[in-house]
């Protein structure tokens, strides 16, 4: 009997095998069947001796979120954690899930130019102001970076005179904010 360090190509074909006529111990095939037997054998041996062959992912470097820079270096729009922010925020804001979004901005939320009135929450404003329709098209545009924030719609910086109302997001303390949403500013 042979064990399982004496298996070579050799013995396999030494062992008796079902319903094929052995001669001296070694096992005959039909004609033309011994030599893709044995390129089989030895194709399966030669594979199986060869240490894996997957490579391990190499991982990116990792941004800590307490050291990243207070303005974005590039468009963050490919940052997982900015599209995933971006795709809460759009949510809250067309379910008009108040909570979450109190929970995705700042104390400092910016909603006016002016000083509010005593006690207006943004959520008030927009309501007063009918602007969840406004806020939905804002942010389902493009963002793109600008003066430490992700802004949309792009149009606000290529055009200084941009009539239309604007969003900004912010890195704070490692997370993003919904920082601002805003009507053009009041002329000079």
């Amino acid at each position: 009997m042979l064990t399982l360090h004496q298996f070579s190509p050799v013995a396999l074909l030494r062992l008796p095998l079902n319903g094929l006529a052995t001669r001296g111990g070694i096992a005959v095939f039909p004609t033309g069947m011994k030599l893709p037997v044995l390129i089989s054998i030895l194709s399966t041996t030669l594979l199986m001796s060869c240490e894996n062959s997957k490579k391990k992912p190499v991982n990116p470097p990792t941004r800590n979120p307490v050291q990243a820079p207070a303005t974005p270096a590039k468009e963050e729009t490919g940052d997982v954690a900015f599209q995933s922010f971006i795709s809460r925020l759009r949510t809250a804001v067309s379910t008009h899930d108040l909570p979450t979004l109190a929970s995705m901005m700042p104390s400092d939320f910016g909603h006016r130019w002016d000083a509010a009135p005593e006690g207006e929450s943004p959520f008030d404003y927009w309501d007063k102001n009918n602007l969840w329709g406004e806020l939905g098209i804002v942010l389902n545009s493009k963002w793109t970076p600008h003066d430490g924030f992700m802004v949309a719609p792009p149009k606000m910086i290529e055009d200084p005179n941009y009539p239309g109302y604007r969003a900004g997001v912010a890195m704070q303390d490692g997370s993003w904010k919904f920082a601002y949403f805003v009507p053009p500013p009041p002329p000079e």
